[in-house]
């Protein structure tokens, strides 16, 4: 479309438009300028639309090809004749439809992500609709762009579980390897002190069994998470069992009740048992402790992994990731992926919150580590467990060997007992006790089935300090994983064009170089974030959740590492009792805790319990006079 103007008459001119009806363009109108400087009102028309013809050649070529045609038309005021020159580049000219761009790579790479391609223009369209990319010519309607947004946030959350893959897996197989063998540790260790004391002390270990069982059941039950205390079990199974033999050895009494507790209070002190119950509860106490502690990291570090690894990127997040990942698309460039930094700069801000628990992880890792050691040292759980059955028969052959020096100390702490009747009585001792508790010898022990699965488990164990060996690098790998997640994300040759291509790679307008710098780790150094509005005085409370129970675990292995057991309580339930807790459960860590400690008794001292009860009598029917001689003795013989 053209148009022109013929100062005469001074005050008329004629407007054409190109073509209309012409064959050709017409003469030129000599003196036309000349007369329309010589008039008032042409003068000024022609100084301003010189001024913008001079400003645009293409107009003032399409002025001079202009030709009259029609009846004249009153000239327009100069300025919206100048408005209307000044508009006539923006109108589009005949035939240049068909020189916009095709959207054929578009189409087909829409189509490859499962699409369909009903809404996808074969050329591009004006963009004033988009509301993420650049609003420009574009291959890409609003229904594309909402679709392709969806995309890149359902692919930010596959990156990201993908990535974490390794992580996961490394907690969860090692998990259950460890838990298993644990598991059937105990259980063949449990069978074969049976089978032994069967066939070593038969009818008589067989009516006291239950007191083994116990044992075992509460091992079990510590293990497995339960609100056990170490010390204190391992103490009441000793005192259980002094009850039981004492009975056995002196069976030409009668002991009630009251005198077998009074009994069971002198087994600290009169060490019936020699130094095996100190030594057996040290070497229990660190290994359980270590046992659990670390299969209970393991338990942590894979949910901690799994909940973390499933993102919910914000809306400001996924804006960027559409922006980084298909506006190539709507601009007509699919195949031309985005510039490392320019991922590295949208992952750091989506995966902000992400990177705050890296340092509480890097700790967990280290006291993880430590409790490592713990398993292949001389605590490890299997070198106390294999040869128990072997330790416990020994301290029995103790309680033989002193038998008479202990019921005497007893008789002068707790009273002499009453006469059995004559039944009991009349067997003695030697009768009655030595022909059953005959000496253990390590070498009857069985080669059945129980024996086999001892051997089998000591192949296991083998396994398991290789697998201890291997958990030890895999762990050390996974060290600074969060913070390093959006480096291992842009390395993925998938996502960008990689380190060294720097200008054929989108920059999130166009395909050149991305200048920004890269931002650093962490949600407080994401406020001047260019791609990512994020908000850093809003911490993501699900990650929050995540660090502290790391936080929690952490004590829990520093602990055990040292050979004392942490018990984590919440301090709104008052009436939970100390022990040996479970810690975090599956889903919920407690943010309160008090921090309730078992202590592993140290190798080389005796600990021995002086209390007012341990030096009373049991015996209800004394008199006045028996519990104060008996009180003096016990004075003397301390």
């Amino acid at each position: 479309m053209c148009a022109c103007a013929r100062p005469s008459p001074p005050r008329l001119a004629k407007v054409c438009l190109g073509g209309r009806g012409a064959p050709g363009p017409p003469p030129p109108q000599p003196g036309g300028a000349a007369e329309a400087r010589r008039s008032g009102g042409g003068a000024g028309l022609a100084r301003g639309a010189g001024v913008a013809l001079r400003a645009m050649p293409a107009a003032r070529g399409a002025a001079r090809r202009c030709a009259l045609a029609g009846p004249p038309l009153p000239v327009p005021p100069p300025p919206l004749l100048l408005l209307l020159l000044l508009l006539l580049p923006v109108l589009p000219a005949a035939g240049t439809e068909g020189k916009a761009r095709s959207c054929g790579e578009v189409r087909q790479a829409y189509s490859a992500k499962g699409f369909s391609l009903a809404s996808v223009p074969y050329q591009e369209i004006a963009g004033e609709h988009l509301r993420i990319c650049p609003q420009e010519y574009t291959c890409c309607t609003s229904e594309m762009e909402d679709k392709l947004s969806q995309q890149s946030k359902l692919e930010f959350e596959n990156l990201v579980e993908e990535t974490s893959h390794f992580v996961r897996t490394t907690f969860v197989s090692r998990h259950k390897k460890f838990d298993e063998f644990f598991r059937e540790l105990l259980e063949n260790a449990e069978r074969s002190l049976n089978d032994m004391f069967v066939r070593t002390y038969g009818m008589l270990y067989m009516q006291n069994s239950e007191v083994f069982q116990d044992l075992f059941a509460e091992l079990k039950r510590y293990y497995t998470g339960g609100n056990v205390n170490l010390e204190e079990m391992l103490n009441d199974f000793w005192a259980r069992l002094l009850e039981r033999m004492f009975q056995l050895i002196n069976p030409q009494y009668h002991f009630s009740e009251d005198y077998l507790e009074c009994v069971s209070k002198y087994t600290d002190q009169l060490k019936p048992f020699g130094d095996v119950p100190r030594k057996l509860k040290v070497q229990v106490t660190r290994a359980f402790i270590a046992a659990r502690t670390f299969v209970q990291g393991l338990t942590v570090g894979r949910e901690v992994a799994n909940r973390v690894s499933k993102v919910s990127p914000t809306p400001g997040c996924i804006r960027a990731l559409m922006k980084m990942l298909y506006c190539p698309y709507c601009r007509g460039l699919p195949t031309v992926k985005p510039c490392n930094n320019y991922c590295l700069n949208v992952m750091k801000g989506c995966l902000a919150n992400q990177a705050d628990l890296d340092t509480e992880w890097n700790l967990f890792i280290d006291a993880m580590l430590l409790v490592a050691e713990r398993l292949e040292g001389p605590f490890n759980i299997e070198s106390v467990m294999d040869p128990i059955d072997v330790k416990i028969s020994e301290a029995i052959m103790n309680m033989q060997e002193n038998s008479m020096q202990v019921s005497a100390k007893v008789f002068q702490g707790c009273g002499q007992p009453k006469p059995a009747p004559a039944l009991r009585s009349s067997r003695s001792v030697p009768e009655n006790f030595n022909t059953r508790f005959r000496p253990y010898i390590p070498e009857e022990r069985p080669t059945t089935a129980a024996g086999t699965s001892l051997d089998r488990l000591r192949t296991i164990w083998r396994t398991m300090q290789h697998g201890v060996t291997d958990i030890k690098e895999k762990l050390k790998l996974s060290k600074k994983f969060w913070s390093a997640l959006p480096y291992t994300i842009c390395k993925d040759e998938r996502v960008t064009a990689g380190p060294s291509v720097e200008e054929d790679c989108w920059n999130g307008h166009t395909k050149a170089r991305y200048l920004p710098e890269i931002m650093n780790d962490g949600l407080t150094n994401q406020i001047n974030n260019p791609e990512v509005d994020v908000d850093i005085t809003r911490p993501d409370t699900f990650i929050r959740q995540q660090i502290m129970a790391l936080r929690v675990m952490t004590n829990k292995l520093k602990n055990a590492y040292n050979g004392n057991d942490v018990n984590f309580q919440d301090t709104s339930d008052e009436s939970s009792g100390s022990g040996s807790g479970s810690g975090c459960t599956d889903d919920i860590c407690p943010t309160e805790f008090d921090f309730v400690t078992t202590e592993a008794p140290p190798v080389d001292s005796d600990r021995r319990e002086v209390e007012a009860s341990a030096t009373q009598p049991g015996c209800s029917l004394q008199t006045l006079l028996l519990i104060f001689l008996s009180l003096l003795l016990q004075r003397q013989w301390r």
